[in-house]
């Protein structure tokens, strides 16, 4: 987070960290000061600024936090600045989540739209919704988030929600390679495409790419627009459920039919492949060229920080590895200590809770996102939404052409 500037007369610097319903953001300045009337860009103009409280106010300055009104299409981890610049910050990814219901069977439908206009609002919350098991899965950073989308689902909506305690959510990372390929006109192919897919691992943090070994004109762009946009649904849910990253996947085969008409000019769809034949074949072949690659689930694990007195480290040192924590440095003097490492973020709450204990109150403990490791022991699974791509039969008998 930014720190706060001692300068009101700085250059503006604000993040969006909430939006309400109307379109009014929740914002923290970092520099300068924001007034009433200001033009923050060419279409953003604040027009009204609230306290927290709700009482209007003039201006907010460095290290305030207030609602304001006029800024343009405002989405949370938007920088604002007063040269116009707005860049949507990089924020990491929800670590954990959670099933949310209704407590009224009867305002489902009304507890899906509220969430997926909190979810509008905030890019970061992932909101899945698993039709075979009646459940909603919503993404969060903590429980502290989770109270406010339970009192704003309650307040804006009228909806009273319950959630389920929060769980790790987990990543999978391609082990091996693998390729997979189906042609078009061959059992048991009944789509009107062909697709060859490679997939391989890629370097830590580099996403998903996409890359071609056919030529870029052996096919009209829809198509390979499809096949891409199929990837990335596929790739939400891996070989356990978790979404996979860090891979590259290659187009190693393509084919279609060309557009067919009849005699007085109407589309033929039997005789003439779509995009949608490239979207739905591309789901088993690549899940296929997956199984063959395999994948490891990696869990979230925090950087840790803990101040303690000399006389406790060995007993700290012991407890920390209790928890599958791996210690990285250790410093003492005469008077204090300090230890650093890094935990899994599912052990990091039960950690801090047997910290006063283990330290008589004396210990201070900060944490923070660092990065996914292996799962060690036996890998958690994500239960999965809708038809495994990996099941042939099933799939196509969900998705007939």
């Amino acid at each position: 987070m930014h720190p706060a500037s001692s300068d009101a007369g700085s250059p503006v610097s604000a993040t969006v960290f909430s939006v309400e319903r109307d379109g009014r953001a929740w914002i923290r300045v970092h520099d300068g000061t924001i007034r009433v009337r200001d033009r923050l860009g060419k279409r953003s103009r604040i027009t009204a600024i609230s306290d927290p409280s709700g009482v209007r106010v003039t201006s907010l300055r460095p290290g305030g936090i207030g609602v304001v009104t006029g800024l343009d299409h405002p989405r949370v981890g938007d920088r604002i600045g007063a040269d116009g610049a707005r860049q949507v910050s990089t924020l990491r990814p929800s670590t954990l989540e959670t099933v949310v219901a209704s407590q009224d069977p009867a305002q489902r439908g009304r507890l899906l739209a509220a969430l997926a206009t909190l979810a509008d609002q905030d890019p970061l919350i992932n909101l899945r919704q698993d039709d075979d098991r009646g459940e909603v899965r919503l993404s969060l950073h903590g429980e502290v988030q989770r109270q406010v989308i339970a009192a704003r689902l309650s307040d804006e909506f009228g909806v009273s929600a319950t959630f389920r305690p929060l769980s790790v959510v987990c990543i999978e990372r391609v082990a091996g390679s693998g390729s997979a390929q189906e042609i078009i006109a061959t059992p048991p192919n009944p789509y009107l495409a062909t697709v060859g897919l490679r997939i391989d691992p890629a370097p830590v943090g580099s996403g998903v790419q996409f890359d071609l070994e056919v030529e870029a004109g052996s096919m009209p762009p829809a198509f390979f627009t499809a096949v891409r946009s199929s990837i990335d649904d596929t790739l939400r849910q891996g070989l356990s459920g978790w979404p996979v990253t860090d891979c590259v996947v290659t187009m190693t085969h393509s084919g279609y039919w060309a557009r067919q008409s009849h005699a007085h000019g109407s589309f033929d769809k039997s005789m003439s492949s779509t995009a949608g034949d490239f979207r739905l074949l591309t789901r088993p072949v690549l899940m296929r060229a997956l199984r063959q690659a395999g994948t490891t689930v990696c869990e979230p694990v925090e950087a840790f920080t803990l101040d303690l007195l000399p006389e406790q480290v060995p007993t700290l040192l012991g407890e920390l590895a209790r928890w599958e924590a791996d210690v990285t440095r250790t410093e003492i003097d005469d008077r204090d200590a300090q230890l650093e490492g890094v935990i899994p973020t599912r052990l990091t709450d039960a950690m801090q809770q047997r910290l006063p204990d283990l330290t008589s109150g004396e210990g201070v403990w900060e944490s923070r996102l660092d990065h996914h490791r292996s799962v060690r022991g036996v890998p958690p699974v994500s239960p999965r939404v809708g038809v495994d791509p990996g099941d042939w039969a099933a799939y196509v008998k969900a998705h007939p052409r």
